[in-house]
């Protein structure tokens, strides 16, 4: 019978252990923590919708005073060409909605395309949320930001033009769904912009095609500029609320502009939330 020594046995463990063992660990080392549950996309809305509105009310009310003053001075000058009926109705219904795509579209791009530009999304990308809850946050901000000038517009437009107000509660609807479909916009447009400059441009070309698309009758536009009005998001929102100003609106197509209102929001939020994809990793 052959017998081992001791030393043989023992440095056979030790090599045994040490190859049992992963290099740089304790054998006695605790169990690692596991890691926190992700953030759900509604609490992180939340908190990110709050923090835009904190910082909008402060930095934008002075801009919400002029995109106002902009849209009522509009309709004082249409005063003077148009008299009433559908004209009256199409110009009180677009210059409501513009108040929306100024600050929806045109401010929403130009502050994504700061962001892009100086770092701001490495931020938010840093931050343990969705990212849809980043962009729909400020989005939902910025579109109830715009709810007083839209509906002190809606309300001086109709007596100017001696329109009824009985109908004006439909305001509730259309704002939020004009407000998503324009904000999504304007949030594509600034994260897909390659400079911050060319993002304030296109919010700013957006805008004016709000402008004259939305605030100019339907009948007396050229056929080829009517179907351009026909892919502006905001013109569902316009033709919706023109269509309350009628003694018997029909309400079944007023559903069915918001409706379509809806569709485009949702696409153009879900395009913003791509683009923000994009943006943050690069």
């Amino acid at each position: 019978m052959t017998i081992v020594p001791a030393e043989a046995v023992s440095g056979t463990s030790r090599v045994r252990t040490a190859r049992e063992t992963p290099t740089g660990a304790s054998p006695d080392a605790p169990e690692p923590a596991p890691l926190a549950p992700r953030a759900r996309l509604l609490p992180s809305l939340a908190a990110v919708y709050r923090a835009q509105l904190s910082r909008a009310r402060v930095a934008r009310i002075p801009l919400l005073f002029v995109a106002t003053f902009q849209s009522v001075g509009i309709m004082i000058l249409m005063r003077g060409v148009v008299d009433g009926g559908n004209e009256a109705r199409a110009v009180v219904a677009g210059s409501s909605v513009l108040v929306v795509a100024f600050v929806a579209l045109n401010l929403l791009a130009q502050y994504f395309g700061q962001l892009r530009a100086g770092g701001g999304l490495d931020h938010y990308a840093t931050l343990p949320v969705p990212p849809a809850s980043v962009v729909l946050g400020a989005a939902g901000a910025y579109a109830s930001f715009t709810v007083p000038g839209t509906a002190v517009t809606a309300v001086a437009g109709s007596v100017l033009f001696q329109l009824p107000l009985t109908h004006l509660w439909v305001l509730i609807a259309v704002i939020p769904l004009a407000g998503a479909a324009l904000a999504g916009l304007g949030a594509a447009l600034g994260l897909l912009a390659p400079r911050q400059e060319l993002a304030t441009l296109l919010g700013q070309l957006g805008m004016s095609a709000a402008l004259l698309l939305g605030v100019l009758p339907a009948d007396r536009l050229p056929e080829p500029i009517g179907w351009a009005r026909d892919l502006l998001p905001s013109t569902y929102g316009v033709e919706a609320l023109a269509r309350t100003f009628d003694a018997h609106p029909d309400w079944a197509a007023v559903a069915v502009d918001l409706g379509v209102c809806a569709a485009v929001g949702v696409a153009s939020l879900a395009v913003a939330t791509w683009a923000y994809r994009r943006a943050a990793v690069r």
